[in-house]
């Protein structure tokens, strides 16, 4: 019964030792340490403190008085505490803190990391079967020579990406108008990848619905057509009908795909962080950048109350437009929510399959849709900052009497007014046949690099413009990717809204060629910035802009005369002083900072070796056991962490990136 009684004490007791030390480390240090390290600290002080403390007393105890027991034992506790300090320093220097996760993150992370590798071991499979198991080595592939050759790589990786999934696929799609990144052979052959998939059974659809919509479907819907009107990866679409009689779509997520894109998601994200740490063009390319934000387009396709909010803000930029005969399903926002979108059903055929349709509107109606559609695209882009980006045959409806209608609004671009205003300057230019202001605008919305021969880029795009763009010009897809190939030669990084905005019009012309064959896109264009310039100019425009730059400029006239006053005052009295603040780049912080830990690791291996070699040279001092010695064991311990300092330093001095 005693002993029971002693270690139900003794626990708590220790317990609470290890918290109370743990604590006083931490305050001590004076930094955040994690809460598994100072637990370690405080079990160390605890396990040193005997041996410590039996070091440092006496040969006979009963010599010590009890002064000088409360002396030592104190003493014992302090050197312990230092120890402890010490090995957190020394861990933390060897492992910092947040390189090795916690216990529950390292279980979490285990069983993410056995799924990974389940899913690398099916890529890998996958594109062994296909024929690229050559880009898989570890010495760089000097790819094909041949335009043939291409063609034939970029249909074994076509049918690769096909087999990889849903994200794999959205990634062939998003590559496909990346032209400035592939061969024109292999962006081809990923234009034909299609987002198709068997249909969910009608159970599990249902189940969703019931669970988003909080009732069963009959309760929402007067009919629901259990066959789904079209099936992709992400979501099918069914046709359903409300109690008022309104006609509807309602797509549906299928179950389950969310975890299977995040899964494939996280690789992409890893390995775009690697070719980009590890690869001399990963870095100029900015992959993790293009990883990034596909990552964050592929979530939003997943989330359909953005492709609710979409249609509502696509809704509301085409009724603010004049009315060039497009328009955007009306979404039910009180049915919709992030696996379900309900949507107006809109009349029409796909244009893929409505030559019938087109036919009877005659060439002259199907100009006008052609240019209509061009319009409300350099409205969204130029004015309005969002815009459709993948307007291809299957996202456009045609209705009988030849208005327009648009679908799949999932992921669409955006852009700040600054960048609106840099394309709207390119388009202009591109109007004027202006290399210079082309060049100037192209600089202006995309990330230059540190140097760039400008003089060299504006001859470059002089002749794309005498080739493309002149009256005359073979004006096609082929001028955005000579534009695109010419970014990369002078190592010019497209931001992805940008690289969106190509994308959107290199889509677009495939889709006009539909609607009328021989349609001239760069033409028009070049015709509409031309007569948007033209009114920005006119005296209605220019005094509207007049007047808005002179009330942003009011607050600053104010202003100036008090200024003005307090500089005169504080020159005349000699209180003037400048404020200059240092280091604010964060590239000289960290290069700053960089030096003087370098600085600081060297002093201290330094001083650590000195004292080494000092406490070696003594010899002697308590007896840590029959054989050992405190100095010897401090000096020794001083020398490890002598030269594991300097040898941290030398690494990084010596080590080229």
């Amino acid at each position: 019964m005693e002993t029971t009684i002693s270690i139900l004490l003794f626990v708590p007791t220790v317990g609470l030792t290890v918290l109370l030390f743990a604590a006083v480390i931490r305050r001590l240090l004076g930094v955040r340490v994690g809460p598994f390290r100072t637990l370690l600290a405080g079990v160390l002080v605890v396990l040193v403190a005997t041996p410590v403390l039996n070091a440092l007393a006496p040969a006979d105890p009963r010599s010590v008085s009890a002064g000088e027991a409360v002396l030592l034992g104190f003493l014992a506790i302090v050197v312990s505490a230092l120890i402890a300090m010490a090995a957190l320093v020394i861990l933390e220097v060897l492992l910092p803190t947040g390189s090795l996760p916690g216990p529950v993150e390292l279980w979490r992370g285990t069983r993410r990391r056995i799924a990974r590798s389940r899913r690398y071991a099916t890529i890998v499979r996958i594109a062994l079967r296909h024929g690229l198991g050559r880009f898989l080595r570890g010495r760089p592939d000097p790819g094909p020579s041949s335009a043939a050759a291409r063609r034939r790589l970029g249909r074994s990786l076509r049918a690769a990406l096909d087999e990889g999934g849903v994200a794999f696929v959205k990634l062939g799609q998003l590559l496909s108008a990346r032209r400035d990144l592939l061969p024109a052979e292999i962006a081809d052959e990923l234009t034909a990848l299609q987002d198709r998939a068997a249909p969910v059974p009608w159970e599990s659809v249902s189940e969703v619905l019931a669970a988003d919509l909080g009732r069963p479907v009959a309760e929402v819907f007067t009919s629901f057509e259990r066959v789904p009107l079209a099936a992709a990866s992400v979501a099918q679409v069914h046709v359903a009908r409300l109690p008022d009689g309104t006609e509807v779509v309602v797509k549906v997520r299928r179950p389950g795909v969310a975890a299977v894109v995040e899964r494939d998601v996280d690789i992409l994200l890893r390995l775009a962080r690697t070719l980009e740490e590890r690869t001399s063009w990963g870095r100029p390319l900015g992959l993790v950048g293009l990883a990034t934000g596909f990552a964050a387009a592929l979530r939003e396709e997943l989330d359909f109350t953005v492709e609710r909010d979409n249609l509502q803000a696509m809704a509301a930029a085409l009724a603010s437009s004049p009315d060039r005969g497009v328009r955007v399903p009306a979404a039910h926002a009180a049915l919709s929510s992030e696996r379900v979108l309900v949507m107006e059903r809109m009349p029409g055929t796909s244009l893929g399959t409505a030559a019938a349709v087109l036919d009877r509107l005659g060439d002259e109606r199907r100009t006008t849709l052609a240019a209509g559609l061009v319009d409300t695209m350099l409205d969204q882009v130029l004015v309005h900052g969002i815009f459709h980006v993948d307007l291809h045959p299957g996202n456009v409806l045609v209705a009988e009497d030849g208005r327009l209608g648009v679908l799949d609004l999932g992921s669409v671009g955006r852009l700040d007014a600054a960048t609106r205003a840099g394309i709207g300057h390119l388009l202009g230019a591109l109007g004027r046949g202006d290399s210079v202001a082309v060049s100037d605008a192209l600089l202006q919305i995309v990330d230059r690099p540190a140097e760039i021969d400008e003089r060299d880029l504006q001859r470059a795009i002089g002749a794309l413009i005498v080739r493309y763009a002149a009256p005359g010009g073979s004006a096609s897809a082929a001028a955005v990717s000579a534009l695109l190939r010419t970014f990369t030669a002078y190592g010019l990084r497209v931001p992805p809204g940008v690289a969106a905005v190509f994308r959107a019009f290199a889509t677009l012309e495939g889709t006009l060629g539909l609607v009328r064959p021989g349609f001239d896109l760069v033409a028009h264009a070049r015709s509409a910035a031309g007569q948007r310039v033209a009114e920005a100019l006119g005296p209605q425009r220019l005094r509207g802009s007049l007047e808005n730059e002179l009330l942003d400029l009011l607050p600053v006239l104010r202003r100036l005369p008090r200024r003005i006053d307090r500089l005169g005052d504080a020159l005349e009295h000699g209180r003037l002083r400048v404020n200059v603040r240092l280091f604010a780049d964060e590239q000289d912080r960290r290069l700053v900072t960089g030096l003087v830990n370098r600085a600081l690791l060297t002093v201290i291996g330094a001083a650590a070796g000195v004292i080494a070699v000092v406490l070696l040279g003594a010899g002697g001092g308590p007896r840590v056991s029959a054989t050992v010695s405190l100095f010897p064991l401090l000096g020794y311990g001083l020398l490890i962490v002598s030269v594991v300092l300097v040898l941290r330093v030398l690494v990084v001095v010596l080590r080229r990136e």
